[in-house]
């Protein structure tokens, strides 16, 4: 059984539609990563399946569980509060842009939800946000703020944080568009390291080498559609639409 079904979404924002009719599925312990340019719905693909955006039309499953479906009219039918909710439990999302709470600690970032969502006592997600500090390299940072930290460590407190909530499905917007190269490697390199792990992960980058080495699948996505998907060698290696091959050739030729 899939991690993630999603068939047929379609998404607009001010008549403008953003996604049209895209459908993939995850499989458990599965990293896919998500590439194309700017624009071509990446990113609201993600909050999509996050539940950031609401969805117009098509079908989402998480871990066996109904998200969302079509209704009679064709319009997309959400199930129960208390059912999203838990859905929404099965996922974590790392931002572009760290989203930390600035007037908290870091250690605090990381066990907030665990303590409030989770109902886990304090001590033990205490206990759990170390460890996943030491995994960070960050554990002399526990009680500092996230204005003290590199952007770099900023994004690597929010994995620490996406992963204190043990989710099925990792997913990363774009992880290290905030940063600069220098810094971009930590975050690279956390990810790998999840990668070997077996974690299930959706990863949208633009970063083209990390694609196509860290992938088990990369799904090509151009103008709202999947353009192109498969093996890293199939994508990279024997590209076989044209808008694919164009987007790409800057890199294959590097």
């Amino acid at each position: 059984m899939p991690v993630l079904t999603a068939n047929n979404l379609y998404k607009s924002f001010d008549g403008t539609e953003v996604l049209k009719g895209i459908s993939l599925d995850v499989e458990k312990g599965e990293v896919l990563t998500v590439i194309g340019p700017s624009g071509s719905g990446k990113s609201t693909l993600l909050r999509c399946i996050t539940q950031l955006e609401d969805i117009d039309r098509g079908e989402v499953s998480i871990c066996g569980e109904t998200l969302v479906s079509n209704g009679k009219s064709g319009a997309a039918v959400y199930s129960d509060r208390a059912a999203c909710n838990r859905i929404a439990l099965h996922l974590g999302l790392v931002f572009q842009n760290f989203n930390l709470f600035p007037h908290f600690t870091v250690l605090r970032n990381i066990t907030e939800a665990p303590v409030h969502v989770l109902g886990k006592k304090k001590a033990e997600a205490e206990a759990s946000a170390r460890e996943l500090l030491k995994k960070m390299e960050l554990s002399d940072k526990a009680d500092a703020y996230p204005c003290q930290l590199s952007g770099g460590q900023q994004q690597r407190v929010s994995i620490a944080r996406a992963l204190a909530m043990n989710p099925d499905l990792l997913l990363f917007d774009e992880p290290t568009s905030a940063l600069d190269p220098e810094l971009t490697g930590e975050i690279l390199k956390v990810i790998r390291e999840l990668a070997a792990e077996h974690r299930t992960m959706v990863v949208v980058t633009h970063e083209m080498a990390f694609a196509r080495d860290v992938a088990d699948r990369v799904v090509f996505m151009a103008d709202g559609v999947i353009v192109e998907q498969g093996t890293p060698d199939q994508v990279f290696g024997n590209t076989q639409s044209e808008r694919a091959r164009s987007f790409l050739s800057r890199f294959n030729e590097s």
